[in-house]
């Protein structure tokens, strides 16, 4: 943005913002003076465009996460990196490496942070579904297993 200080225009950028308490009105705004030709890392959301190809296989889509770490020109800071998720299908994920970023942007976020994956969601089930499947007893402290006691049955004769 250009802000006017003393008559003459600078170009700067939104370092930080403060909120009040409810996080509806904004109370403190720190601004950064740069230069239009210098090289500026920022972090820019991540806009999800179209329906995956797992969530038509019945697969649900996690974000990992929501934003970016980039770096380029001041003038060319985008306002979101725009990824299509339509490709993706179930077992499928997709990293920072992955997405193609505009001209003049550099990738800052480590390659291999994963922004969004398409599971299966299994059912969930009750403690008596899984004991049917798999029956098992409490362990009892000082209990002497069976298996254990039929070789020291075999030393004594």
């Amino acid at each position: 943005m250009d802000v006017q200080i003393g008559g003459k225009k600078e170009k700067m950028i939104v370092k930080d913002l403060q909120y009040d308490y409810l996080g509806k009105d904004i109370i403190h705004v720190d601004l950064m003076r740069v230069d239009v030709t210098e090289m500026v890392k920022v972090t820019v959301p991540i806009e999800l465009k179209g329906a995956a190809k797992g969530a038509h296989e019945g697969g649900v889509i996690e974000v990992c996460t929501d934003h970016l770490e980039i770096e380029c020109k001041v003038t060319d800071i985008p306002e979101s990196v725009v990824v299509s998720v339509k490709e993706i299908g179930v077992g499928d994920t997709l990293h920072a490496r992955d997405i193609e970023l505009p001209v003049g942007v550099k990738l800052v976020s480590p390659p291999e942070t994963l922004l969004v994956t398409c599971h299966v969601i299994t059912a969930a089930r009750t403690t008596e579904e899984i004991e049917k499947e798999m029956p098992i007893s409490p362990e009892v402290i000082g209990e002497v297993k069976e298996a254990e006691e039929e070789p020291s049955e075999q030393k004594k004769e």
